[in-house]
């Protein structure tokens, strides 16, 4: 393959190092352009103050400036990325566009039909694995089958690895940056204003250099990742999931250093435990390539004959649950901890999911509809893969019988209150033995404290163990067709 000139086209791939489709297009080609589209068939739907479009903004700039440092530059658009793309790649008259591949069923569609746009005029389109080790059909059980455990699957995944190390190998850019076009007069990125969204700064560090700094951070507390991890009031966890998504860092770099610090020891329990969540990743990602139904049925079709709450109550305990006002501060104080921030811990994840559907009553679906507006990390696999594995109707999933008891959450993984004081202050004078289950304390003792429920704070929307048996009613219908 050799190019006269070639288009790459930037999607969840913001970075100038490590990067599949960058590399192979600079090795290739002899003349290399680079392009990012703020995509009007995504945008159209989100808000004004979108915090996502921040983050992809700053990164925006750090990803043209390390382009401008190797002697590139990058022309972002504004509009329908299939458009846009297509007719750029004719006004350069480039000979290939360059793309790192994504899952989505969307994203399929529309670059099936960009190659062909590409085609009709000359042009080819390529595309590279780089969002993840492996993809699709590359971990496949030993009769030919995509796995719906993740066990087996962790473990086939390791036995590929050990058994191709050079799917680690990183894919150097600098060593070839002589063919980028150099940037004679380019145009100033547009700011946020200019797309139609509100300027701001973003959530978080952005850009390369935001993605290694919290790495470089993180690594240095691996060792007790595998305890701390659980316990929300702690800076536990990596942080690094936005970058993931839009690919500020490399997958590829992380596994390489999890599996390093893994091998040596250096990394202690915590470093295999954060592996394993980054091949979560991996399988979830493979789930929805093989089984794209999952966006709008259950990974079991027998789960489909559950029938879920809905009608004016059902919004309205819908509503409380979004806004954190449940009357379960581990459950409300991750609700306002996402709302506000974009963020949510992992294990309050799980907590606020299944309060949703085992508390509630409520379909997974309008929970995960939820999560990818606010999550500043949202990842359409991984996200449909969580919200389906608490609702007990994924792949691997925790079974319906076993239901999370909000209470029991809270007096464990923040057994002080600290996060749930840092969220909801109006119970910051309630003791560690309080503030769990304020229903449970005299109104007096609360009213000394400054609550009164139903002023204050609200009264529990449900009862905990009548919503559990509730559940348990719910889920019969699949009872015999389901093997436990």
């Amino acid at each position: 393959m050799n190019l006269s000139k070639s288009l790459v086209w930037f999607r969840r791939d913001l970075r100038a190092f490590d990067h599949a489709a960058l590399h192979h297009a600079l090795r290739y080609s002899q003349q290399v352009f680079c392009v990012f589209v703020y995509d009007t068939d995504i945008l159209d739907g989100l808000p004004r103050d979108d915090r996502r479009l921040r983050f992809i903004h700053a990164s925006l700039a750090s990803l043209d400036e390390e382009l401008r440092r190797l002697g590139g530059y990058l022309i972002v658009r504004h509009g329908s990325a299939r458009d846009e793309v297509v007719a750029l790649a004719k006004a350069l008259d480039v000979d290939a566009v360059h793309a790192c591949t994504d899952y989505e069923p969307l994203a399929i569609a529309r670059d099936d039909e960009v190659a062909l746009l590409l085609a009709a005029q000359g042009s080819a389109f390529h595309t590279y694995k780089d969002q993840v080790i492996f993809e699709k059909d590359e971990v496949l059980t030993l009769a030919g089958q995509p796995y719906s455990v993740f066990t087996p699957y962790k473990n086939a995944w390791r036995k590929r690895l050990a058994a191709h190390p050079e799917t680690l190998a990183a894919y150097p850019v600098d060593a070839c940056a002589h063919a980028f076009a150099p940037p004679s007069s380019p145009p100033a990125l547009p700011s946020l204003e200019d797309i139609g969204f509100d300027a701001g700064e973003s959530p978080l560090p952005a850009g390369m250099a935001g993605a290694e700094a919290l790495f470089e951070a993180f690594v240095e507390d691996i060792a007790d990742y595998g305890r701390a991890r659980d316990f929300p009031a702690e800076d536990g966890t990596s942080r690094l999931s936005t970058h993931l998504r839009f690919g500020t860092t490399s997958i590829r770099h992380l596994v390489r250093t999890a599996q390093q610090l893994t091998l040596s020891g250096a990394g202690g329990a915590g470093a295999s435990v954060w592996l394993s969540e980054l091949i979560w990743r991996d399988f979830y990602a493979m789930v929805l390539a093989r089984h794209p139904h999952v966006l709008e049925r259950s990974f079991k079709p027998a789960f489909d004959a559950v029938q879920w709450d809905d009608g004016p109550d059902a919004d309205e305990l819908f509503a409380a649950w979004c806004e954190g006002r449940t009357g379960y501060p581990l459950v409300d104080a991750a609700m306002v901890q996402l709302n506000t921030t974009g963020f949510m811990h992992n294990r309050l994840r799980m907590v606020t999911a299944s309060f949703l559907t085992k508390d509630l009553g409520i379909d997974w679906r309008r929970g995960e509809a939820y999560f990818a507006l606010q999550l500043n990390d949202y990842e359409m696999a991984s996200n449909n893969g969580g919200w389906q594995w608490a609702a007990s109707t994924g792949c691997d999933t925790q079974p319906w019988f076993r239901i999370f008891n909000p209470v029991t959450q809270s007096t464990r993984f923040d057994a002080r209150g600290e996060f749930i004081r840092r969220y909801l202050p109006q119970l910051r004078k309630l003791d560690a033995k309080q503030i769990h289950a304020p229903w449970q304390v005299k109104p007096e003792a609360l009213a000394e404290r400054g609550v009164v429920l139903g002023e204050d704070y609200p009264a529990p929307v449900v009862d905990h163990d009548a919503a559990r048996r509730r559940t348990l009613e719910r889920f019969a219908v699949v009872r015999k067709s389901v093997s436990v």
